[in-house]
């Protein structure tokens, strides 16, 4: 029988217990470490873990004291965004493998110098990833399957939407909330970045992309409330990106593939449709008029695709929130064990968090960014402005 992979969760906050609740479910996991800088969260969290039946994890308030204290082999980073750079950093040093929690860092330099390290790390034998877990959901995974291997035709089009609500109180709730330094942004970076890193996941390199933000609905933050941008993707496909948390009661968050052989839509991680042409014939005969239902044969196929038993929140999955987490540590251990890439790299976050970046400074700007000069450092010293006027107030 195979030894469970030690873990250390640095963060007891919501995420962080969570990665800790989702790691005691895990065959292949055992939490070994609670660290926070306040010792009564890491207290009561390892309170909740000893509570479900399994030994009780120590607690520190450092990285550094966890790990000369106890063996650990894996260090999940769940502290507020803009910490993580120092946090890798120091369990890389020491030789443990490292999981970041979205998003891999607040500022490009900071996440470039992430990407260098895990880089570094890697000739060494260790894995770095960065938690993306909608990649594991049924549903995404099969969209991007279809549009990597040509189901969908040339894919023209892609919509990654979030219209979620948070109320003021959200944002009061922490001094970090809603401010560039540790938040990292507002709407896109915190509650849309995991469905505009589904677009980019399938429509593949983001080339250049155009934006505007707005705080329309609430006070004392520093971050948008709302964004909306176009992207443009090199195999020429063109993406949408709607991001708010001014939507009362909080809709759904949706990822839709468009393509000359088939379209998807996923809403809250489930497939809501999926169609594909059985062959060329039944396209040259398809219908000419505006209503897709009328199309021949362009019947939902999303059943067959991913069964209702398999969709996320379903009898085989039926708490989903904690799913997506554990699908993701799954191919992480199966990476450490087998000296291969993880699913998700921390290039691949890169790219994800430089469209979100690009966003940001294209809104400032009040002018298109190519995504690859985001991600080379051009804009690094932008510093983000939100709302209509915002080129007006920008300083570089």
């Amino acid at each position: 029988m195979t030894t469970p992979l030690k873990l250390a969760v640095v963060g007891a906050g919501v995420i962080g217990r969570h990665h800790a609740k989702v790691a005691v479910h895990h065959p292949d996991l055992q939490v070994v470490a609670l660290v926070d800088a306040v010792p009564a969260a890491a207290t009561s969290a390892a309170d909740e873990i000893e509570a479900m039946g399994v030994p009780r994890p120590i607690t520190t308030e450092t990285i550094e004291e966890a790990i000369a204290q106890t063996d650990i082999d894996v260090v999940a980073i769940c502290s507020p965004s803009g910490m993580h750079v120092q946090l890798a950093e120091a369990a890389l040093a020491a030789g443990k493998h490292v999981v970041i929690e979205k998003p891999l860092d607040t500022t490009m330099p900071r996440a470039r110098q992430i990407a260098a390290l895990a880089a570094s790390a890697r000739s060494r034998g260790l894995v770095t990833s960065v938690i993306s877990q909608h990649r594991f959901d049924p549903a995404s995974a099969a969209v991007a399957a279809a549009a990597h291997d040509g189901g969908f035709g040339t894919v023209t089009s892609g919509l990654a939407s979030v219209a979620w609500y948070r109320s003021q109180g959200y944002y009061d709730s922490g001094d970090w909330r809603g401010t560039w330094a540790l938040d990292g942004g507002g709407a896109v970076m915190n509650q849309g970045v995991h469905t505009v890193d589904l677009l980019v996941w399938a429509l593949g390199r983001p080339v250049e992309i155009s934006a505007q933000t707005g705080l329309l609905a609430h006070d004392r933050i520093e971050v948008e409330d709302t964004a909306v941008a176009t992207v443009r993707f090199a195999g020429g496909a063109l993406g949408v990106i709607h991001c708010t948390t001014a939507a009362y009661p909080g809709l759904s968050a949706r990822y839709a593939v468009y393509g000359t052989h088939g379209s998807a839509i996923v809403d809250d991680d489930r497939l809501a449709y999926f169609h594909i042409a059985p062959d060329s014939a039944t396209l040259e005969s398809a219908s000419t008029t505006s209503n897709a239902s009328a199309v021949e044969g362009a019947v939902d196929q999303k059943d067959q695709v991913v069964p209702p038993e398999h969709v996320v929140g379903g009898p085989a999955e039926p708490d989903h929130f904690a799913a997506g987490h554990g699908r993701q540590y799954t191919d992480i251990v199966a990476a450490i064990r087998e000296g291969r890439d993880p699913g998700v790299t921390v290039d691949a976050a890169l790219v994800s968090l430089a469209t979100v970046r690009g966003l940001y400074v294209s809104a400032t700007l009040g002018k298109p960014v190519r995504i690859d000069d985001v991600i080379e450092g051009a804009y690094d010293d932008v510093v983000p402005v939100v709302g209509a006027h915002a080129a007006e107030g920008a300083t570089r």
